[in-house]
C-alpha cells in the first residue's frame, strides 16, 4: 500500500496517537455493523466509508473482509478538487472483484467511457440513463454521452399508457446489446424493475404468514372477491365473505382498485394466500346478548331462503333464522316462502338467542298486527279466546298454530262435530279457527283448545238474545192494547 494515503492527521484529532486509534477504530466498527449485509458481487450497488484517500485511489469498507478501491478521479467536482473526506458514506457500484473490489461512481453519474459501458454489458452491471425522447417502437435514451435504444416494451412494467411519461426521466437500465463500441446499443429497464420485484417478491414471502398484518394495494376486483398485491407483485386473495361481517357483500362497494388496504394473512397453502379484512374490527356476534333479547321486535332484512326456513339480517353480521315453523300454516307444502322474499325489509320478534353457537331465531310479524315494532304479547291464559290456523290433524284432534312457538291442540271430543265427521275436511290445513283455550301449561309447551265452547258461547248468547226479544215484545203487545182501549173510551167521557 502506498504511503502517499492519508489515514488522517494528528491535526485532525484531539488527543493523543491512541484516542486516534480508538476512534477510527470505532469509526470502522460502525461501517461494519451499518453493511454487512451487503452483497459484494458485479453490478451490485453498494454504500461503503472511506476510510482513506491516496493520490489515485481512495480505500472504501463496505463490509467485506478487505477494502475496496475507487478511483480519486471520481471524488473530484468539475474544478478538479475533492469533495469527500475520510469518514464520509459514499454510494457507489462494484465493477470488478478479480484480484479485489473495484468500485465505480462514474456508470452511476452517467459518465461511463464506452469500454466501461462494454465492461457493464458483460457483467451485467445496470447503467444511468437519460430519456431524450420516444421514437418509433421504443426510445433513444442518452447513456454516457451515447445513444441507446430501449424498445417500448422494455421501458416499464407494461402498465405505461402514455409513451411520453417517460421523456425526460433518469432510470437505471440494463446494457442487452452493445456492439461496434455503442453504434448497436440496446438497453432495458424492464429487466431492472423484474429483478428488483423478484427481490422484493421474496423479502415479502417472509412476511407473509398466518395472522401477519400487512399493508396491500387492490389490483382487481371479482364478483367472488378482490386481489391484492402485497409488494413484489406477490398477491393474495380477499374473498367476499372476508371482506364484511354482513353475508352477501358485494365486493365491487367495499373496495376499489389501487386502493390501499390493511388485511390480515388468514392462510398460506400451496403458495396461495388468503387474507381478511372484517377480522381486524370486533365480532359482532360479541353484544348481541346485550343488543337483542326475547320478545323484541325488530327491522330485518332477508338475505336468503332455505327449505327449513328463512335467513334474516338484524344487523351487519348478524342473522336469524325465521324456520319454517314459525310461519301460519298454508295447506300447501313450502307454502310459507310466499310469506317472504329475498330482499324484503319486516318486522320480525326475537324467539330465541344463543351468542355462543351464534344462532338467533326470529318469526315474521303480521304487517297488520298490533305487535309490529313493539315487544310479544301473547294472552295464551285459559279462557282465552284466540284465532288461529289448522296446522295438522292427528287421531288426538285437530293441531292449531297461534303464534310464532305456540301450537295448541283441540281434542276431538272439543272440535264440536260428530265423531265420524273426518276432522280434515271439516278443518282443512291453513283454515281460520276461533278457539277458546282451555288450558295453558307453558312449561310443558301444552296447550289445550276447544271449537265447541266456542259454538256453545253462541248458543247462549242466541238463547239470551231470543229471551230480551221476546220480553219486549210481549211488553210492547200489552202496552198498545192499553192505548186502544184508552182511546175508545175518551169519547164517552165528552
Amino acid at each position: 500500500m502506498s504511503d502517499d494515503i492519508d489515514f488522517g492527521s494528528e491535526d485532525e484529532t484531539t488527543g493523543d496517537g491512541a484516542g486516534d486509534s480508538g476512534e477510527f477504530a470505532r469509526m470502522l466498527e460502525a461501517s461494519f455493523a451499518s453493511s454487512r449485509a451487503q452483497k459484494i458481487e458485479v453490478g451490485a450497488a453498494v454504500e461503503g466509508t472511506i476510510v482513506a484517500l491516496g493520490p489515485e485511489v481512495a480505500l472504501v469498507d463496505v463490509g467485506g473482509k478487505g477494502e475496496a478501491t475507487l478511483a480519486v478521479n471520481e471524488l473530484k467536482n468539475d474544478e478538479g478538487r475533492i469533495e469527500a473526506a475520510v469518514g464520509d458514506r459514499i454510494h457507489a457500484t462494484v465493477v470488478s472483484i478479480s484480484g479485489g473490489i473495484k468500485l465505480s461512481r462514474r456508470l452511476q453519474r452517467g459518465a461511463a467511457s464506452a469500454a466501461q459501458l462494454e465492461n457493464a454489458f458483460h457483467s451485467g452491471l445496470p447503467v444511468e440513463g437519460k430519456v431524450e425522447k420516444a421514437v418509433k417502437a421504443g426510445y433513444e435514451v442518452s447513456v454516457a454521452g451515447l445513444r441507446a435504444f430501449c424498445p417500448q416494451s422494455q421501458i416499464g412494467d407494461g402498465r405505461d399508457s402514455d409513451p411520453a411519461a417517460h421523456v425526460g426521466h433518469v432510470y437505471a437500465f440494463r446494457i442487452v446489446e452493445f456492439r461496434e463500441g455503442g453504434h448497436k446499443f440496446v438497453i432495458s429497464r424492464r429487466r431492472l424493475l423484474e429483478e428488483e420485484q423478484q427481490a422484493r417478491a421474496e423479502e415479502v414471502r417472509q412476511q407473509v404468514v398466518p395472522d401477519a398484518v400487512l399493508t396491500g394495494r387492490v389490483v382487481s376486483i371479482r364478483e367472488f372477491g378482490a386481489f391484492v398485491d402485497l409488494g413484489g407483485g406477490v398477491q393474495g386473495l380477499l374473498h367476499a365473505s372476508e371482506m364484511s361481517w354482513s353475508r352477501g357483500a358485494d365486493p365491487a362497494k367495499l373496495v376499489s382498485p389501487g386502493e390501499e388496504l390493511t388485511v390480515k394473512v388468514l392462510r398460506v397453502e400451496d403458495g396461495k394466500i388468503a387474507l381478511g379484512l372484517k377480522q381486524l374490527t370486533a365480532d359482532p356476534w360479541s353484544t348481541v346478548a346485550e343488543q337483542y333479547e326475547v320478545g323484541q321486535v325488530h327491522t330485518g332484512r332477508v338475505t336468503r331462503l332455505a327449505e327449513f326456513g328463512a335467513f334474516v339480517e338484524l344487523a351487519p353480521g348478524i342473522e336469524g333464522l325465521a324456520h319454517a315453523s314459525t310461519f301460519a300454516p298454508t295447506g300447501k307444502a313450502g307454502g310459507w316462502a310466499k310469506s317472504v322474499t329475498i330482499g324484503m325489509s319486516a318486522a320480525f320478534e326475537v324467539l330465541s338467542v344463543d351468542p355462543e353457537k351464534k344462532r338467533i331465531g326470529v318469526a315474521l310479524v303480521d304487517e297488520g298486527s298490533p305487535r309490529a315494532g313493539t315487544a310479544r304479547t301473547p294472552a295464551i291464559v285459559t279462557g282465552a279466546r284466540l284465532k288461529g290456523k289448522v296446522e295438522r290433524h292427528d287421531k288426538m284432534g285437530v293441531f292449531v298454530f297461534l303464534g310464532p312457538g305456540v301450537t295448541g291442540l283441540v281434542p276431538v271430543s272439543e272440535t264440536g262435530v260428530a265423531r265420524e265427521t273426518e276432522l280434515r275436511s271439516a278443518f282443512p290445513v291453513g283454515s281460520e279457527l276461533e278457539v277458546v283455550v282451555l288450558d295453558a301449561d307453558p312449561a310443558r309447551r301444552r296447550v289445550r283448545l276447544s271449537v265447541k265452547a266456542i259454538a256453545e258461547a253462541a248458543e247462549r248468547a242466541e238463547v239470551g238474545d231470543y229471551a230480551a226479544r221476546t220480553a219486549t215484545t210481549q211488553a210492547g203487545s200489552f202496552g198498545s192494547l192499553a192505548d186502544k182501549l184508552r182511546g175508545a173510551l175518551e169519547p164517552r167521557k165528552k
